[in-house]
């Protein structure tokens, strides 16, 4: 079955006509432009669903595109791709409510998966930036799974320059809580907002998260690894039984990866800190304050 609607927008010959072919094996509908005034004038006169976007375009550039397509009654989400994934690309990307970023070299298998996620979605919440620095990034996310994945391909392109397993660790944790957010405290209700902070200094990486939820208490938590006494695998016989889908050792993980890991008396917002250098003569801190659970603030999935 032949999906509709995508546009390839790259100034490559290779780049250009390589996705052209891929995504139209894949079974889309693939249109290609080879600079900026040609993408805006088939955008204007034909209703693409996707558009493939490079920054670096001759004639109009493609941050200018993106802003453009913001404009119009129906937009397409936009995929930013770029070999500039700059600090500036990436925010001014997010701000123009780009609907996800993919660095080059693309990576075939997630560009596909992508460019089926932007289809099959109907209508996306915007996202909304209240800050785009590259030191604090916040944003309020709405309370969808498809947030969570669009969220996080952009700040993980405001990280590359931390060692591949850092990136990644933070990276799930970071998913992490984010999932737990939005699925135990916005129960899954687009209307409903996440407050994500990002903060960066040289030495530290802090994420803030709160949700619009009551909080929870730990003795609550019966569906969650982190409350198995005796057995490991207690909390998945809770989990069939609620019909809940199996998992349940995010918080596991995330106090694995953790620096700090502290919640507020609600336990509807948490902290998680990742130290990134420290100094010589600072002895390396405790994931749990002695006397204190400082785990996360929402249950785990």
């Amino acid at each position: 079955m032949t999906h509709s609607g995508v546009l390839v927008v790259d100034d490559d010959d290779a780049t250009r006509s390589g996705l052209r072919d891929l995504l139209t094996m894949a079974g889309f509908r693939v249109d290609v432009a080879s600079d900026g005034a040609e993408a805006w004038a088939k955008i204007a006169t034909d209703d693409f669903s996707v558009v493939l976007l490079d920054v670096g375009l001759p004639t109009i550039s493609g941050l200018d595109i993106l802003a453009r397509c913001g404009a119009r009654p129906r937009p397409p989400k936009v995929i930013v791709m770029t070999g500039m994934d700059t600090t500036e690309v990436v925010l001014g990307a997010l701000r123009q409510q780009a609907y996800d970023f993919l660095p080059k070299p693309i990576d075939p298998s997630r560009l596909v998966e992508v460019v089926k996620r932007a289809l099959s979605s109907r209508e996306v919440a915007a996202i909304e930036v209240l800050s785009a620095r590259p030191e604090w990034v916040e944003l309020l996310v709405p309370c969808t799974r498809e947030a969570v994945d669009r969220i996080q391909s952009f700040l993980q392109q405001l990280e590359t320059d931390l060692p591949d397993e850092t990136r990644d660790s933070v990276g799930l944790a970071f998913r992490e809580l984010l999932l737990n957010g939005i699925e135990w405290g916005g129960q899954l209700d687009p209307a409903q907002r996440v407050r994500v902070a990002c903060l960066r200094t040289r030495r530290m990486l802090l994420y803030r998260i709160a949700d619009p939820g009551p909080g929870f208490r730990f003795d609550e938590l019966s569906h969650a690894a982190v409350s198995n006494t005796p057995s490991v695998i207690t909390h998945d016989d809770v989990r069939t039984a609620k019909g809940l889908r199996p998992g349940g050792f995010g918080l596991v993980l995330i106090r694995a990866i953790a620096d700090e890991l502290i919640y507020n008396e609600q336990r509807n917002e948490v902290a998680f800190v990742k130290y990134l250098d420290e100094p010589a003569d600072r002895q390396p801190a405790e994931k749990h304050h002695e006397g204190i659970d400082t785990s996360t603030e929402v249950p785990a999935v």
